[in-house]
């Protein structure tokens, strides 16, 4: 009996992942209560012990032992009734620290069933839902499709452990580039931050830790092969991957991207406003699809972000800067026609900063100046004096200008 009871013991230990002390505290607790049962008095003193090395088992009632005999059918039945309780119970309890262990990271499983806009995902030892908000709006799934999802939640029931998963969850890209690039995996990328739009967009800001590794190339693969597996799973999400700075200037620069940004500006770091310009023609992308880019970067960067185009800071600068008769009270803001440097497609901050400096506060300057005064600048090239010359209207003109000597040369 001894040996059968211990055979028992170390098959469910082994196939059921329940220790035998658990085992044993469970049965000793079956057997007072049926302990108790047959003595017909519940506040009687029982105690059971059992040898975890024989399997011996010995039940006292008040100090003394009582032969095991005693039990009848309905004690038998009791205790075998409670054991069982107990293992399933215990059961239920590797499962759940089984799976809580598994939290913030991807399980797959079989869909078997819907039910009210959900799935009823088979995950082999229980069951995980998948609430109908937790979807991707690209997911569309069949009964005995295979799918991946993030583990959100795990919660005890009466039925035991409930596994709720998630496929919007911005976790779960997270746990994909984990997957999918083994310098994330290993710590040398680090994912600092993402920001995502279930099914349509997704931003994530990343980090090296060493100087060798290129963290946004690490996560793009080559000819994009680890990235296309991230979206392959998405269903086609556009993913944007943006090298993280500890520079608000240019993290934010670069969680704006794809659009080209010509200046940052901190307006509050207390409420983490900043405040962006952006090339007239770069508006409508800085912006997004229903202002979907800035939004994403804004959540990305953790910043407040108020973008404006070139157009509009030049106009309110003018306005802020014009006295009562109408006439603009700074030369480095105003010009001859109400057009200042910034205005002038070519001329970022730096640009206008070196010409002013060298005496040219207005557009109307630059018109009267000649090529090579402007190449002289310190700090602007001939392309970019190129640039600003046909911004003005100047380039044919300078173009004529070299036609037209070089056929005197010629003549001569």
């Amino acid at each position: 009996m001894s040996t059968e009871f211990l055979t028992v013991l170390e098959n469910i230990e082994r196939e059921k992942g329940i220790t035998r002390r658990v085992l044993i505290e469970s049965i000793e607790a079956a057997l007072v209560s049926a302990a108790k049962k047959v003595l017909h008095d519940k506040d009687k003193d029982v105690e059971v012990k059992i040898d975890p090395e024989t399997g011996k088992i010995k039940i006292f009632s008040e100090g003394k032992e009582i032969v095991s005999q005693e039990f009848g059918r309905i004690a038998a039945q009791t205790a075998k009734q409670v054991i069982f309780q107990k293992i399933r119970e215990a059961e239920r309890d590797v499962v759940f620290n089984e799976f809580h262990g598994k939290m913030d990271s991807i399980t797959s499983g079989t869909v078997y069933r819907f039910e009210k806009g959900s799935l009823l995902v088979d995950l082999g030892k229980t069951e995980g839902i998948l609430p109908k908000r937790e979807m991707s709006p690209r997911d569309n799934y069949h009964q005995g499709d295979t799918i991946h999802a993030f583990i959100l939640e795990v919660n005890k029931t009466a039925k035991g452990p409930q596994v709720i998963l998630s496929r919007s969850h911005p976790g779960f890209v997270r746990s994909l580039f984990e997957l999918e690039v083994p310098e994330v995996a290993e710590g040398t990328v680090e994912i600092k931050s993402v920001a995502r739009e279930a099914g349509d967009r997704t931003k994530i800001a990343v980090w090296s830790k060493n100087d060798k590794v290129d963290c946004v190339g690490a996560c793009v693969g080559i000819r994009g092969s680890r990235v296309k597996g991230v979206v392959k799973e998405l269903q086609g999400e556009k993913i944007d991957i943006v090298r993280w700075s500890d520079s608000v200037e240019e993290y934010v620069r670069a969680a704006l991207s794809p659009a080209e940004i010509v200046s940052v500006a901190i307006l509050s770091e207390e409420d983490h406003k900043v405040e962006v310009v952006v090339a007239d023609d770069q508006l409508s992308l800085a912006i997004g699809k229903n202002g979907q880019n800035v939004r994403l970067a804004s959540k990305l960067s953790g910043w407040s972000i108020d973008i404006r185009s070139k157009k509009e800071m030049v106009k309110e600068k003018l306005e802020a800067s014009m006295t009562p008769d109408g006439a603009a009270s700074d030369p480095d803001v105003a010009s001859s026609e109400g057009e200042s440097l910034e205005a002038i497609d070519g001329i970022g901050p730096k640009t206008a900063a070196a010409l002013r400096g060298a005496g040219f506060n207005t557009a109307d300057d630059l018109r009267k100046a000649s090529k090579e005064q402007l190449t002289a600048v310190k700090g602007v090239g001939q392309k970019t004096v190129e640039k600003i010359m046909a911004a003005l209207g100047r380039g044919s003109e300078e173009t004529s200008s070299a036609q037209s000597q070089k056929e005197s040369e010629a003549g001569e």
